[in-house]
């Protein structure tokens, strides 16, 4: 059976604010990332996403608790396991007069990397993140986009087995977001490398991710798959239907899978934890109504986030 990628047991941290008070950021988290999944930390700002990610790539320490990554306990085998991951984060900071190819052999170098070896390397990842024409242009005169890419560039350049990635998408624009989960994924497919990422996106997290972790103020409110999170919490499809004339909704609350019924005129919205048998039970029950509309909608991490943060 292929070890643990990350397995954390109890961790916990806190920092002084500026008074001298004491904010605890993580407490008791408890969490295994499986080898060759990508694992996702979902929460809002200041749920400790990042602090945690900064402790799982050895960046900082625990207070309290235990971390092992790729089998190495972090608290002793730091600089074997630096070797064997790599992180790229929301805003990347490289030196801003080198050029992308220079920023990358820069960084290649840093990880022991030299001759050939490293210029083949440098031109692979040029190549495969789509960088070619940008090759010689400063760091300082790179689009959001384009620093974003060159900041997994650089996080491949030593080949990880796992990759922590610290809300990859924050600021860039709708398109290119969109292009950057699709390059995260087929990284993962091509390379079958463990990732860890963290963000706030929900449709993000759909894309991408095997598992998830929701936390909230420090703590996992939720982990599992995002299908099982929404079937464990009883989120179901909403139906909304807009119509003209009469109908008693009020047969609906006795239909077994109905969840709730929200009414105003005209329009109806029913959540169902769908059937073939149920959604004809609805249909039917407008029958001697004009039904202007009807959709569908089935629920998301969104819907979860929105449960969970109650």
């Amino acid at each position: 059976m292929a070890e643990k990628s990350v397995v954390a047991r109890g961790v916990c941290k806190s920092y002084k604010s500026f008074f001298g008070a004491e904010a605890k950021v993580l407490n008791e988290i408890s969490l295994e990332v499986e080898a060759g999944e990508i694992f996702g930390l979902l929460g809002p700002n200041g749920s400790g996403k990042t602090t945690l990610i900064s402790i799982f790539s050895t960046l900082i320490y625990p207070e309290r608790g235990s971390v092992r990554v790729l089998g190495l306990d972090a608290s002793q085998k730091r600089d074997e396991i630096r070797k064997l991951i790599n992180i790229s984060t929301a805003k990347p900071n490289f030196p801003w007069s080198l050029s992308v190819k220079e920023n990358l052999r820069h960084y290649g170098m840093l990880y022991g990397m030299h001759g050939s070896a490293l210029s083949r390397a440098v031109n692979d990842l040029i190549d495969t993140f789509e960088l070619g024409e940008y090759a010689d242009m400063k760091f300082e005169d790179l689009s959001t986009g384009l620093k974003q890419r060159l900041s997994l560039a650089k996080a491949m350049l030593n080949n990880p087995r796992l990759l922590f990635l610290d809300e990859p998408t924050t600021g860039l624009d709708p398109d290119i977001s969109m292009k950057t989960r699709i390059l995260i994924r087929r990284i993962h497919e091509e390379q079958g490398i463990s990732v860890v990422m963290s963000t706030h996106y929900m449709p993000e997290a759909e894309m991408l991710c095997d598992r998830v972790a929701f936390l909230r103020k420090g703590e996992i409110a939720a982990l599992d798959t995002p299908q099982n999170l929404k079937n464990h919490l009883g989120i179901g499809e909403r139906v909304v239907v807009f119509y003209e004339g009469s109908v008693n909704l009020k047969e609906l609350e006795v239909v077994p899978g109905v969840m709730s019924v929200a009414e105003e005129p005209g329009r109806a919205e029913i959540v169902i934890d769908r059937t073939t048998e149920n959604l004809d039970r609805i249909i039917k029950l407008f029958s001697g109504a004009k039904i202007l509309d009807i959709s569908v909608k089935e629920p998301d991490l969104e819907d979860v986030f929105l449960e969970l943060a109650r």
